[in-house]
């Protein structure tokens, strides 16, 4: 199943983005992507050459073979500037988590919030049982954390810090809308 999803532009202007599963094509921009230090902080796999990038493309298409990890890298006009994913974990149908990140030069427009909304909204209407959608970030990511509310997730407690992240986390949730 090949699942494409759509974010329409915005009446200021913003480009409209798609979110596709990486394929290869993924390889030499995720190389670029993670020479960004700031985004090497927040991500707990690391991508620096050739070998790294055809592991992480490889985890990403056996969690869609699985189920347990869909993820989509976000295009805007013939480029790649984020991925989000949901994440699924066996024997735990209610509940799913969410994650992002956007590449350096696409950060502060609007693209994490834009493409999250999308992504959330296609889990509750496509994720059998998901009701509730939970979002973690550590608690000196600031930006994580005013994407989160933009987007309907609201902040649910501070939780410690877990390896490989060495700070506590904040967890925002969002429950599916009623029907």
């Amino acid at each position: 199943m090949t699942v494409e999803l759509r974010v329409e532009p915005t009446p200021e202007g913003a480009p409209g983005l798609d979110l596709r599963p990486w394929d290869d094509s993924g390889v030499r921009p995720l190389i670029d992507i993670y020479r960004d230090p700031l985004l090497r902080r927040w991500t707990r796999i690391p991508v620096t050459g050739v070998a790294d990038a055809v592991r992480w493309l490889e985890l990403q298409r056996e969690g869609w073979r699985s189920g347990e990890r869909l993820s989509f890298a976000v295009w805007e006009g013939g480029r790649i500037v984020g991925h989000v994913v949901v994440k699924c974990p066996a024997g735990q149908s209610d509940c799913a988590e969410v994650g992002y990140w956007t590449a350096a030069e696409a950060r502060g427009q609007g693209i994490a919030s834009r493409a999250l909304e999308t992504l959330s909204g296609w889990a509750f209407g496509t994720l059998a049982g998901v009701t509730r959608l939970e979002l973690l970030h550590q608690v000196d990511n600031l930006a994580s954390c005013r994407v989160a509310e933009k987007t309907g997730y609201v902040y649910r407690q501070t939780l410690p810090a877990r390896p490989p992240f060495p700070l506590d986390g904040h967890q925002h949730v969002r429950e599916a809308p009623t029907q």
